[in-house]
């Protein structure tokens, strides 16, 4: 049948994904070393060294048992047709399509929620605690997740009611209204999600005047940039982890900076990393990755349009009638080796992107104080120097910091 065969992928592609990971992972474990690598000399010492590799075998670790969790949870739930039991559940209660499918996935996602934040626990007051990392009290914790909570039930539950209302209504013309309705809101919250969404969680204030926002503003004069909006943000308040971002578009455009970022940063290498992010919006890249964002999610709703009908798609999961909901939970499991290659490309994109960014800095700045604020970045971050090739493929979205000073210098690293 059909949907046997359907559930029988389900089980391929998840247990799939599971072995790809621990197999990079693994990949990634064999350049680890208990001795100071040649070419990371003048980078980290040996003591933080072998503190960063310390740190990335725990976090490793953890993840290892967390994804074990999880897909044992998963599979135990697909085999005893625990998706299925749930949806028959949620109709014993109601038999709007639109209810039905909030239901089911608030109860889906408040019981993933639950089950993962032990892991997050132990991640964030143990292993981040341990390293020196951790600012988060266990208040601003269950704060962080309350508010979590209630964007996922205004916005999410409101996106998801709208979708499926559109899908009872327009048949085949499904795909291009939701796709145009997400492009709207995928754009809107790129524009203000800074000044909506983060103040939620994080204070932001305007930069000081003064020797570095003087500093800023006449380079920003200089790239022909206009910047107005600088924001400071506390990131401190959660971890002692340092971080500069870009967003916006056009006058909605901001750069903030961690506060931990202009504690342990000179002037100079500040105005290095703002040249980075500018460098990104000069060139386009914000947009450009706007636009390939967009791309993808059309590609999956026009995908999802052929097969979302099919009861084939809940029966797949135990489900005695076809609905949206499940079918559309179906889909997710089976759209996943696109997604990884879309993911894939997307990396890929991303670390060009990385490296044009950092010639935009070098040749307008300071190379010098980009690579050093590079370097602490990365030391002060415990950040892993060496990972395998192939896990980088796969998993990063920048070089890795070798690579990257390599670039700016045009001497090839030593591997």
């Amino acid at each position: 049948m059909e949907s046997q065969f359907l559930f029988q992928l389900i089980i391929i592609f998840l247990i799939g994904e599971f072995v790809l990971e621990r197999f990079l992972e693994y990949l990634n474990s064999t350049y680890w070393s208990d001795k100071l690598p040649e070419e990371l000399l003048g980078i980290y010492d040996e003591e933080k060294y072998r503190k960063s590799q310390s740190y990335q075998k725990s976090k490793q670790k953890i993840a290892v048992i967390s994804s074990v969790f999880s897909l044992v949870v998963l599979l135990c739930v697909l085999y005893f047709d625990g998706f299925a039991l749930l949806d028959n559940w949620v109709r014993e209660y109601t038999s709007n399509s639109v209810l039905m499918a909030i239901v089911f996935f608030a109860v889906i996602g408040f019981v993933m929620d639950v089950l993962s934040t032990p892991f997050s626990i132990y991640d964030t007051f143990v292993i981040e605690e341990k390293y020196g990392f951790n600012k988060t009290t266990s208040k601003i914790f269950m704060l962080d997740k309350l508010k979590s909570w209630l964007l996922a039930v205004v916005i999410g539950g409101g996106l998801l009611s709208l979708i499926v209302w559109i899908y009872t209504i327009s048949g085949s013309l499904f795909w291009i209204i939701v796709w145009m309705i997400l492009s709207v809101f995928m754009i809107f919250m790129t524009m203000f999600y800074s000044s909506l969404i983060v103040p939620l969680f994080n204070k932001q204030t305007p930069l000081a005047d003064g020797e570095l926002r003087t500093a800023i503003e006449k380079f920003s004069l200089k790239a022909g940039f206009k910047l107005q909006n600088i924001f400071v943000i506390d990131g401190s308040k959660r971890s002692s982890k340092a971080n500069a971002y870009f967003s916006g578009l056009g006058p909605k455009k901001r750069i903030v900076l961690y506060d931990t970022l202009i504690k342990d940063h000179g002037v100079d290498e500040l105005v290095a990393v703002l040249a980075h992010e500018i460098g990104h919006y000069k060139k386009k890249h914000t947009l450009a990755g706007l636009f390939i964002s967009l791309a993808q999610t059309g590609l999956m709703l026009f995908v999802l349009s052929y097969f979302i009908g099919s009861p084939a798609l809940s029966q797949a999961l135990g489900a005695s009638q076809a609905s949206f909901h499940i079918g559309v939970l179906a889909f997710g499991i089976l759209y996943t080796p696109i997604s990884l290659v879309l993911d894939l490309i997307t990396n890929v994109v991303s670390r060009v992107n990385e490296y044009a960014a950092d010639r935009f800095a070098s040749e307008n700045f300071k190379p010098e104080a980009l690579m050093l604020a590079l370097k602490k970045l990365s030391v002060n971050n415990l950040s892993n120097l060496r990972p395998h090739p192939v896990y980088v493929f796969f998993h990063y979205s920048h070089p890795p910091l070798l690579k990257r000073l390599a670039a700016l210098t045009g001497v090839k690293e030593k591997i």
